[in-house]
């Protein structure tokens, strides 16, 4: 977990950093989940979204002044294989393809302000509102913030 989930972002942005630093600007975008925020499914999967939202502001703090931007952005009910799997036993009618949380970061990084969102933690959904996109099957899913945040 903490490999895949932790390192892997931060690795990135390593490679990543030194090549906006030549223009000035850039974007990272962490992918997250509102267990950094509260208990989910187990302590080890907790504290990895919490240092992956932690990983995000340090690096806001630290690279604002080059011109990038940091945030964490966390998905709803994502229709991953093992969503999928278990479809019969879940209520599906507010869930995301995978594609929706591309869309989400496409949508940041077209923002010529996104820097005024460096070190925040966005939900997808609510990216969705902001910058009037849709998922591929052209609905909006509703913001999870209410019941996970």
């Amino acid at each position: 977990m903490f490999d895949v989930g932790l390192r892997s972002h931060y690795v990135a942005s390593k490679f990543a950093v030194p090549l906006m630093l030549e223009q000035n600007s850039g974007l990272i975008v962490n992918i997250s989940f509102f267990a950094g925020r509260r208990y989910m499914s187990n302590v080890a999967y907790g504290v990895c979204k919490a240092a992956v939202d932690r990983l995000t502001q340090d690096m806001a703090h630290e690279l604002k002044d080059d011109g990038i931007a940091s945030v964490s952005l966390y998905p709803g009910m994502v229709r991953t294989e093992g969503v999928m799997r278990n479809k019969n036993i879940l209520d599906l009618s507010n869930s995301e393809s995978p594609m929706f949380i591309g869309r989400a970061v496409a949508a940041l990084a077209q923002d010529k302000k996104i820097i005024n969102k460096t070190g925040n933690i966005l939900i997808a959904a609510e990216v969705a509102k902001e910058y009037n996109f849709t998922d591929i099957d052209v609905k909006q899913p509703k913001s999870l913030r209410k019941e996970l945040w």
